[in-house]
């Protein structure tokens, strides 16, 4: 099942997506629990089983279907509670590109995984337009990542168990500043300027994708193929990383986990090709979709 979020009437629409087109499911109000149908995904995790039963019977009953073209998307989960978190370094072709591409010994691998976040002002949606903040950075970087959306609280959650704690699965572009990300040494800063965290187009529930360490994951820039990879090649799997990030940490329902990016990255490329003003960033994963964004001024 593919949920969404659309901006619509002035308010979010909560939507359920197949085959490039969409139905609007928060206004059949008759069909849900209360007077409140959810309006985004959010909303549709907490109602747990007896929603997502809902929501897919009105996908598989629903005559309304409109082009996804004629709605404007937004992140699918539109206001984050929390800052998201992010997992560098996971694929180890991208750990030797980088380390080659900074002078270091390539085969310099982590022994444990290494965690950071973006601010919740980084997000936006499929369609919108990065901001390429070029009086701040001059090297703006894409990551192509497979994203974990948590659908129960939890913590000290062991790798067995991570699945029944995981809603579903996005796509997520990491932009970087490079450079800023240099400056400061820990990578915060450069990991969150506003605009610069694309998610979507929509979530694809866990029912859906029987095994998330398999997954194809490629990127473009404009028509070029900069990235091809695939989750199995991750150093931490998707379970291994609640795992590991759930220690003494509390998930949410909500929370979104960025799980690494393969190699292929622009600043490592020679000579590097940082991201310019009219580039279009496309990103595919097996079994969830495509995300696309353009570099604004």
């Amino acid at each position: 099942m593919h949920f969404c979020t659309f901006y619509m009437n002035g308010q979010y629409q909560l939507g359920a997506a197949q085959d490039e087109k969409c139905i609007f499911i928060s206004n059949l109000s008759a069909n849900w629990p209360s007077d409140n149908p959810p309006q985004t995904i959010l909303d549709l995790i907490h109602l747990g089983e007896e929603g997502l039963a809902i929501a897919n019977n009105l996908r598989n009953t629903s005559k309304e279907w409109i082009n996804v073209e004629d709605v404007k998307w937004v992140s699918p989960i539109p206001k984050l509670q929390k800052n998201i978190f992010c997992v560098g370094r996971n694929y180890r072709e991208h750990i030797i590109e980088g380390n080659i591409a900074q002078g270091r010994d390539p085969n310099l691998f982590p022994t444990h995984i290494e965690l950071f976040s973006k601010a919740t002002t980084t997000v936006i949606g499929h369609k919108d337009t990065i901001p390429s903040h070029k009086d701040i950075t001059k090297i703006l970087d894409y990551e192509a990542e497979l994203a974990i959306v948590i659908g129960k609280r939890g913590s000290n959650i062991s790798a067995e168990e991570a699945d029944e704690f995981i809603f579903g699965y996005t796509i997520l572009n990491d932009i970087t500043a490079r450079d800023i990300q240099r400056l400061h040494g820990q990578w915060f800063k450069g990991k969150s300027l506003d605009g610069s965290c694309p998610i979507g187009p929509w979530v694809v529930n866990k029912s859906a994708i029987s095994n998330p360490n398999g997954l194809g994951i490629r990127l473009w820039v404009n028509d070029e193929l900069r990235q091809n990879g695939n989750t199995s090649t991750m150093i931490f799997s998707v379970q291994k990383i609640i795992s590991e990030l759930s220690a003494g940490l509390t998930l949410e329902p909500g929370d979104i986990i960025a799980t690494g990016t393969p190699c292929g990255v622009g600043y490592a490329m020679k000579p590097p090709q940082p991201l310019k003003k009219g580039d279009l960033i496309s990103i595919e994963i097996d079994l969830i979709g495509r995300l696309e964004n353009i570099v604004g001024d």
